[in-house]
């Protein structure tokens, strides 16, 4: 088999299971929704028809962009506040014994649900997002850290105290390389969780990004659109899960084994 055919294989098989997606979208129409009417403004002919003359409009782009700085900042203030702690929750046994059931406990709490109190402590804008983000995302990331410190191969501890190394060497030189892939892998858990909860929030007292645009397209009943922003977001949460997954293949291929 040639280097074309092995890499056409997944590409292939990914391919045809888009289509399959989008036939069965179709079926699903014909069988179950309305024939006329509104039942034709969901169709996917018509639905990337209207993404099409959506992606000429500069304005989409503004969107889209707000969005995403939203998540970068939600994302990096998760990264700030679990990784630390999933550092410290990992090296010490006692502390993981402590914390485990006030984190489960947390974890389990739907960050939708700290919607209307954190409108009511921070008021309406960003603020609540980015904590209903931040929120949303710490806990794959403190998780995985914590699991990538507990993973860690004990010679690699030994070697660096027979160096002499310091608590600082050690962290930098050490434990921060060993736990980057765990780290990784709970970026990209975070960055699903992210996605999933950014649109609900945005419809929420604010004027920009996509959570706000769909309520948008919904007053000004242009149906179509709706669902044209329905795809788009799917697209974007792939691309953005792409990269991540790109960025941890990259790594663990640069990493020693």
């Amino acid at each position: 088999m040639t280097r074309l055919q092995r890499a056409a294989g997944p590409w292939g098989l990914g391919l045809v299971g888009l289509l399959a997606l989008f036939a069965g979208w179709g079926l699903l129409l014909e069988l179950f929704g309305p024939q006329e009417g509104l039942g034709r403004l969901f169709t996917p002919q018509a639905t990337v028809a209207s993404l099409a003359e959506l992606l000429q409009r500069a304005e989409l782009y503004e969107h889209i962009g707000i969005s995403l700085q939203r998540i970068a900042i939600g994302l990096g203030l998760a990264l700030l506040i679990g990784v630390p702690l999933g550092l410290m929750v990992g090296s010490w046994r006692r502390l993981e014994w402590s914390t485990t059931p006030a984190f489960q406990f947390l974890r389990m709490i739907s960050p939708l649900s700290w919607m209307p109190i954190a409108v009511m402590l921070m008021g309406v804008g960003d603020k609540p997002i980015y904590f209903l983000l931040a929120f949303a995302a710490v806990w794959p990331i403190l998780l995985n850290t914590a699991a990538g410190v507990k993973a860690l191969d004990p010679r690699w501890l030994q070697l660096a105290r027979s160096l002499s190394a310091t608590r600082r060497e050690t962290l930098f030189r050490v434990i921060i390389p060993g736990v980057l892939g765990h780290v990784l892998t709970g970026v990209r858990l975070a960055i699903g969780i992210l996605w999933i909860v950014l649109v609900p929030c945005e419809m929420l007292g604010v004027s920009a990004g996509l959570g706000y645009y769909i309520l948008d397209t919904r007053d000004r009943l242009a149906y179509s659109e709706l669902m044209a922003m329905v795809l788009l977001i799917g697209v974007l949460g792939f691309l953005l899960d792409a990269a991540a997954r790109a960025l941890y293949a990259r790594w663990t291929a640069g990493s020693p084994r």
